[in-house]
């Protein structure tokens, strides 16, 4: 039934008040103009788009394997260096940052899975930080992100060389080692998805767990009375570097967009949280905790190096896949955050001919040459890992974010260190 207008007498008019003039300037209907603007403005997919009919199809992770990935880049490196900030913090202050900053780490992962649902075009920190502070701070977060993943990546190169030297016994030099570990780490860095990665994360987390538990059995047996300090008095220097290793360990909360943006459900986010945060504090506080009780305020970092040569030999040997495969996760999500900046929105982005995979390619060569070299020139494991953690620091708290009022710039600027 079509409506016909109504055509109200002068005197009704003037009764109510309303003339031709208004009548014809206001729309039927109040919220007419609202909708009309809202259907103007273009909505925002993710990066990956419709994937129905791609050859290379990103969003097909499972949340348990995000858990293993998230499993696997945070139970590495970090967790060598936790004895030593044991000891240079003392037992009692150093158990409360740990399991403190353990119970911070698991509030602002599930921020972040808040964050990612909300606005679902998010694959990164970069994404995160462009709707924070717009165009500013997502190449201000861009810039700190690569900053923070290839660093890490030149921690694992770091370890690989000081491994091999170990094992070897300065059986070449250091510098070959580098370049060995760099070329390994760039071909299983190569997938260009994160399901292809899995079994990489699975390898990595169980190499890492039997050689810190051979050194503590190793340690227990081997010194059954050690020296060990509940509380101390430490220097600020040593103090600021236990603490930054202490967020080290956790420190890989700017990974998380990539992965949420390759779960097929990201509402499947906090079980991979869970996961993740239940193996990491309980694993933390333990094995800091033991090897500490058992090598003294001596305790080596990475804590591999505390036992006997021929069990640092062995326990190193063991460790080689996670001192490999952690770092080539961070340098994937390195390259991916890259490639998804050029070809987002593109055709190209699921495509596998010569300029897809020419890209891919050239951007993973081009960030592990740049680790690599940044390893060569900070040939010290605790430095270099100090280093990062106040490299994200100083971006963190120069961002004008900590002068603004919304809920989300406050969080985001609490969780980008």
């Amino acid at each position: 039934m079509k409506s016909q207008p109504i055509n109200l007498p002068p005197s009704m008019e003037s009764q109510h008040g309303i003339s031709e003039e208004e009548h014809g300037e206001h729309p039927p209907y109040p919220l007419a103009g609202i909708e009309d603007e809202k259907k103007g403005e273009p909505e925002r997919q993710d990066a990956f788009g419709d994937e129905e009919f791609a050859e290379v199809k990103y969003k097909v992770l499972k949340w348990w394997q995000c858990g293993l990935h998230m499993v696997a880049e945070t139970i590495s490196l970090g967790i060598l260096s936790l004895p030593a900030a044991i000891a240079g913090l003392g037992v009692a202050p150093g158990i409360i940052i740990l399991i403190g900053l353990g119970i911070v780490a698991s509030y602002t992962g599930y921020i972040l899975g808040q964050f990612k649902l909300r606005h679902p075009h998010v694959s990164s920190i970069a994404d995160a930080g462009e709707v924070v502070l717009g165009p500013f701070g997502r190449e201000l977060f861009f810039t700190g992100h690569m900053l923070y993943l290839i660093f890490i990546m030149s921690s694992h190169i770091l370890t690989f060389t000081v491994a091999m030297n170990t094992i070897t016994e300065h059986g070449t030099c250091s510098l070959v080692f580098g370049v060995v570990g760099t070329v390994i780490s760039f071909f299983f860095a190569l997938p260009r998805t994160m399901k292809n990665m899995t079994w990489f994360s699975l390898a990595s987390f169980v190499s890492i767990l039997t050689a810190v538990l051979l050194t503590m059995i190793v340690l227990g047996i081997q010194n059954t009375s050690t020296t060990f300090t509940v509380t101390r008095t430490a220097s600020l220097a040593n103090a600021v570097i236990s603490v930054c290793n202490i967020v080290f360990a956790y420190a890989s909360h700017n990974t998380f967009f990539n992965m949420m943006a390759e779960l097929e459900d990201p509402r499947e986010f906090p079980k991979a949280l869970a996961l993740l945060q239940a193996v990491n504090i309980s694993l933390y506080t333990i094995i800091a905790l033991v090897v500490y009780r058992y090598a003294g305020d001596s305790v080596a970092s990475p804590a591999l190096g505390s036992t006997g040569p021929l069990i640092s030999k062995i326990a190193y040997g063991i460790a080689l896949p996670t001192i490999v495969i952690a770092g080539v996760i961070y340098g994937h999500v390195a390259v991916k955050t890259i490639y998804i900046r050029i070809f987002a929105g593109t055709e190209r982005m699921h495509k596998r001919d010569l300029i897809a995979v020419g890209v891919w390619v050239g951007m993973g060569l081009a960030v592990w040459v740049i680790a690599w070299i940044i390893a060569s020139a900070i040939p010290v494991f605790n430095n270099l890992l100090g280093l990062m953690c106040f490299i994200c620091e100083l971006v963190q708290l120069r961002s004008p974010s900590y002068s603004l009022a919304t809920y989300e710039q406050r969080i985001l600027a609490i969780i980008t260190s």
